[in-house]
């Protein structure tokens, strides 16, 4: 799923946490009585959490006097509850849980190692298309499962895109490059409309007042840039880390990326794109094209079946662009994970649900609205299969998976300090506050954050 956004640094209440604090508490995340048994999973995601009742159902009839509670709480407020659960004593069973705080939560021993679980059960951890590596902490040791995987896709309004002379072959194969954009920067500049009807590469264009964006925001300080930067730059052979897995500083001085963010910049100064902040965030991306003020734009792979679905408006997918050699696409995906509490008093039970939710048969049910991807690749070909049905093409992110086009978000230590830092330096830059010396400042202050992992 994407990536976790506006969460503050919610991990400091429990920073103090040991394991024998944990075990100690009064209480956990499960209830019995009578010989019955409550486990509970938590979740930020209301998708996810409707899609699995239907396996939360079929877990119950296979172990009577077992409830599973699925509980879902708005990601603005989910990390909060389960860092005062881990103080309390009172953290569910299992849940949800994003690489941005596997490190703060496994290096307070909050999470259960699965090893012996996965050893035990035989359980094939290959049977997972991308997110294993993910989970694995400084320790060597599996702390959790995945659930899901994302990918970036652009959206495009077919009718805008007509209108300006293109087709979809024509945005299938965009390419791009940071001297001058390629063919994607191109057509940014021509599907870009001012209150005249002037297009952005037309003489007269008023781009201080801009009806159609050819492309939505991609200015983000989103230090990842998931949805946004980071399926251009990362055509460059520019990667975040200096290693795939608890890299010890982020590469944000590099000249690809710098000349990247430069050329990112100059969309917002020229008026083809919108500037960070310029819409509210309770527009979405959704929103943003169903009502005109953008013609395309790079957004999530769980926002698929939403965009198709729009009313009156028919949307195409496409990938993203190749990089400046013509043939190169590099996609980050995202893998959240499922984790089983250090303190839970029922393991065996909480392993044997996230084992279940890691298996086909209940990915396969829950993943039939495509709201969200299942980690498994047959489960994923039934959902896109279930979803071609009804109008939806996922063929766009199955081919990213079967070309290889994926790689896997890296694992870092102190996300929510490096949120705090990094964010605020990468809207400086968009807001024209700073120049491309942020970017060596910001490398050295990932490089001291990291290090505190």
């Amino acid at each position: 799923m994407k990536r976790i956004k506006g969460v503050r640094k919610t991990v400091a209440l429990g920073a103090t946490l040991t394991l024998a604090a944990v075990l100690s508490a009064c209480s956990n995340g499960s209830s019995s009585a009578g010989g019955s048994k409550t486990l509970n999973w938590w979740t930020w995601d209301d998708k996810q959490a409707a899609a699995y009742k239907v396996c939360a159902t079929d877990f119950e009839k296979a172990n009577p006097g077992v409830t599973v509670k699925i509980t879902q709480y708005n990601v603005a407020d989910y990390f909060t509850k389960l860092t005062a659960g881990f103080v309390a004593g009172n953290a569910p069973d299992a849940f949800q849980n994003s690489v941005q705080y596997f490190q703060a939560y496994a290096s307070q021993h909050q999470l259960m190692p699965l090893d012996d679980f996965i050893s035990k059960d035989k359980f094939d951890l290959s049977r997972f298309s991308v997110g294993v590596d993910a989970w694995k902490f400084t320790d060597g040791k599996q702390y959790a499962l995945p659930l899901d995987w994302a990918a970036t896709g652009i959206y495009y309004n077919e009718d805008a895109l007509k209108k300006a002379g293109y087709t979809a072959k024509d945005v299938d194969s965009m390419t791009w490059n940071p001297d001058d954009g390629g063919t994607l920067g191109r057509m940014i500049a021509h599907m870009t409309i001012d209150d005249k009807g002037r297009r952005g590469d037309e003489k007269g264009f008023d781009k201080s007042h801009v009806k159609t964006y050819g492309y939505g925001e991609v200015a983000a300080k989103d230090f990842i840039g998931q949805t946004t930067w980071s399926p251009l730059v990362d055509t460059t052979g520019w990667r975040l880390g200096d290693k795939a897995s608890w890299p010890t500083v982020f590469n944000y001085g590099d000249p690809r990326f710098v000349k990247t963010m430069d050329w990112i910049r100059s969309l917002t100064d020229k008026g083809f794109a919108p500037r960070i902040g310029q819409f509210t965030d309770s527009v979405s991306d959704v929103d943003l094209l169903s009502s005109g003020k953008v013609a395309m734009e790079s957004a999530g792979s769980w926002e698929a079946a939403t965009f198709v679905k729009v009313p009156g408006l028919k949307v195409g997918i496409a990938p993203t662009p190749y990089g400046p050699d013509g043939r190169t696409r590099a996609v980050l995906s995202n893998s959240n994970g499922n984790n089983i509490w250090a303190g839970t008093k029922n393991a065996d039970l909480a392993w044997k649900w996230v084992s279940y939710m890691g298996s086909e048969a209940c990915q396969s049910k829950a993943s039939q609205t495509g709201t969200f991807f299942p980690s498994i690749p047959a489960s994923m070909d039934s959902s896109a299969k279930a979803l071609a049905t009804k109008g939806v093409d996922l063929s766009v992110f199955t081919d990213m998976m079967k070309n290889k086009v994926l790689y896997p978000s890296p694992v870092y230590g102190n996300g929510a300090a490096l949120q705090d830092a990094l964010e605020p330096l990468f809207q400086a830059y968009f807001a024209g506050q700073k120049g491309d010396s942020v970017f060596t400042e910001m490398q050295s202050k990932s490089k001291q954050l990291l290090a505190k992992n």
